[in-house]
């Protein structure tokens, strides 16, 4: 299933999330859709499976967490194999050089296109990082991870635009912002700037830090 161009949502929650679990993921995919996403990403396999219910194109990762490695979005073949399984037709895995318990990004592209017939979406920090997913067969790639590795530290404030425009002028796959679009403006300039599509996450599913960021700035103390 192609992601046509638009608005993705993020739905997840982590465990210490009040909105934790596939009954108010799935709730939330709804609520995407009928407002006019026209994707999502969602983590694990019961959190895919519940979305899978909004009938739009889903972005599955399978977050593994290790003491050992810093790589957790979908790190290994297994941790592909279980979101095809439920469901998700698209695969996002990082794709950046850092070090990880599963086998390099370029054997897992190749290996998730051609075993299990779905296509790949590539969690890339940097413009090296970012042609070299797509040489090795990633159908989209996108700025995910830039600002949360050590290559991009210190993570800024703003997305990365230059990074979305570099990629959309040198590459063939369509590119996807994702990363701090937290306002409708950076949206439009994620379009403007040459994207797909842009991943928004936070600041439409997560109503815990989008109170705290009221409080924070809103509140007289």
């Amino acid at each position: 299933m192609k992601l046509p161009a638009g608005l993705i949502v993020s739905c997840q929650a982590r465990a210490d999330n009040p909105l934790h679990g596939p009954q108010f993921m799935g709730a939330m995919a709804l609520a995407a859709r009928d407002g006019g996403a026209v994707g999502l990403r969602a983590n694990g396999p019961e959190d895919i499976a519940a979305v899978m219910a909004a009938g739009l194109p889903v972005i599955g990762i399978h977050k593994v967490f290790s003491d050992e490695y810093p790589v957790y979005i979908t790190p290994d073949f297994a941790a592909a194999e279980a979101i095809v399984a439920a469901g998700a037709e698209i695969v996002a895995l990082d794709c950046t050089e850092r070090p990880r318990h599963g086998e390099h990004p370029r054997v897992l592209v190749r290996r998730i296109r051609e075993e299990l017939g779905a296509e790949v979406f590539a969690d890339i920090s940097t413009v090296e990082e970012g042609l070299a997913a797509a040489d090795w067969g990633a159908t989209y790639v996108a700025t995910t991870l830039s600002g949360y590795t050590e290559a991009t530290q210190p993570k800024p404030d703003e997305p990365d635009l230059k990074l979305l425009e570099t990629l959309a002028h040198r590459l063939s796959v369509p590119v996807v912002a994702e990363g701090r679009y937290n306002m409708p403006a950076l949206v439009r300039q994620a379009f403007g700037a040459g994207a797909h599509a842009v991943v928004v996450g936070t600041m439409i599913t997560n109503p815990r830090e989008i109170t705290r960021m009221f409080v924070a700035q809103g509140v007289p103390l």
